[in-house]
This record gives C-alpha cells, sequence and structure tokens, in this order.
C-alpha cells in the first residue's frame, strides 16, 4: 500500500523526530512511504486568519503535490480536518471542486489510518507508565476521532492509560487564539494540566502537536513532572532490534 506523507510546517521545523517515527509505525505495517520533499503548508494559517485569497493559492499548491496520491497521511487531525472541511469552501464553483473531492477522500490522520484503513491496533510498542490522553478539538470536532487511539493506546506494553475529567475540553491553543488571548489561553491549558495531573499520569498523549507544544510550554513554565508524547512518537518506543 502506498503512503505519501504530509508533514506540517510546525512539525517539519520542531519535531521531526515525530515525522520519522511515522514512517518507522507504517513501514512496520508493510507500507510503501513516500514524501515529496516540494510540499510545504495545507494553508490554514492563512485561512484562520482571513486571508482566503492567500489560503487558496497555498492549497492549490498542496492539490498539486498530492494529486497522485493513493492515501495521504499526515501527524495532525488539525491539517486533516482543515483539507477535508474547508478546502471545498475554498474552492467551491471551481475547476478544482472533482480534485478537492478526492483529495478529502484520501487524507487521514495518523491514528485514523492506522485503525480505519490498515485495521492494525498493535504495533509491538512498550512505554513503561500512567498516561492519560487528550482529546484535540479538529479530532474530536472536525475528524470525529475519540476512540481510534484509545485502541492503539491500550495494545502498548507496560502502559496504563487514565482518563481525565474533561478531555474533551479545549486546551487553549486555537492556533491565533493562544497569541490574540494568551492570559485565557494559558488558563485553559493550566486546567488541562490540572486534570492530567490528577490522574497520576507521567504522559499527556495526543494526535496533535499544535495542542501538546502549548501545553507542553505551560509545563515547562510551572516545571511540572509531567511529559507531552504525540501517539507517533509512543507507537514507536520500546521496539527490539
Amino acid at each position: 500500500m502506498k503512503v505519501q506523507l504530509f508533514i506540517p510546517c510546525f512539525v517539519d521545523q520542531l519535531y521531526p523526530q515525530t515525522g520519522f517515527n511515522m514512517v518507522k509505525v507504517l513501514e512496520k505495517a508493510s507500507c510503501d512511504v513516500q514524501y515529496n520533499t516540494n510540499q510545504t503548508c495545507c494553508g490554514q494559517p492563512a485561512f484562520n486568519a482571513g486571508f482566503l485569497n492567500e489560503a487558496r493559492s497555498v492549497a492549490t499548491k498542496f492539490l498539486k503535490d498530492f494529486d497522485t496520491s493513493d492515501y495521504i497521511v499526515a501527524p495532525s487531525a488539525s491539517c486533516v480536518g482543515f483539507v477535508r472541511n474547508y478546502y471545498p469552501q475554498l474552492f467551491d464553483n471551481s475547476t478544482s471542486h472533482n480534485l478537492v473531492k478526492d483529495i478529502g477522500k484520501k487524507i487521514y490522520e495518523f491514528s485514523e489510518f492506522l485503525t480505519e484503513v490498515l485495521h492494525i491496533e498493535n504495533y509491538g510498542a512498550t512505554l513503561n507508565g500512567k498516561a492519560t490522553y487528550h482529546d484535540s478539538c479538529a479530532a474530536l470536532r472536525e475528524c470525529k476521532i475519540k476512540a481510534g487511539p484509545r485502541k492503539l493506546l491500550s495494545h502498548v506494553k507496560g502502559l496504563e492509560l487514565i482518563e481525565m475529567d474533561d478531555n474533551e475540553t479545549c486546551c487553549g491553543f486555537g492556533g491565533t487564539f493562544a497569541v490574540k488571548f494568551e492570559p485565557i489561553s494559558i488558563a485553559m491549558a493550566s486546567q488541562k494540566i490540572t486534570h492530567a495531573q490528577a490522574t497520576g499520569a507521567q504522559y499527556i498523549i495526543s494526535t496533535d502537536l499544535s495542542c501538546l507544544m502549548h501545553i507542553d510550554g505551560v509545563i515547562k513554565n510551572k516545571n511540572l513532572p509531567l511529559q507531552t508524547m504525540h501517539l507517533a512518537d509512543v507507537l514507536a518506543s520500546g521496539w527490539e532490534l
């Protein structure tokens, strides 16, 4: 099965190891993993800031970069949700309508691809400790992802998954929201961290590094004994060579 990776801007620049771990997991599942080095952004930052023409320009490049892919897999429900749900709006009544419709059917968030396409839940990972899972708004509300990541984590040897209170509540990142409304954003992340700590967890795991980046910043600022991990990094942990 051929899989084309889409690596979001912030993952490429700040968390490249998560991309490499995605490759490890997908190749273990016998996928033929490919990466188009011409890829850039999906256009979401410009769209969210209200620059629709600029967003459409970037999205047009995305469509060209991935038009021959069988499957597109990304470590970000935020980007996947944007392509699926907002590209039709950007390209409404345009010649790209059918291409957008096709791309929307081929793009998957990482955990979603593992459980819904590959139908494999156990990747032989080991991570000793307690963890709690954060549902990102994009995964939960735009991609309808809830049970899949938890099924994957339930097969990680040595990992005890404990649900935190209000696990469906936003962490406060929200892209430019965290910049425009910094005090509110930090307060929301602090509340999320308080709920996570109450479980006794050592790790906060999620599908979205944007959320984890925000949460981790508050954790480090408060010097708390918590570690954030993307699901791909967890599933690539503890493999025997």
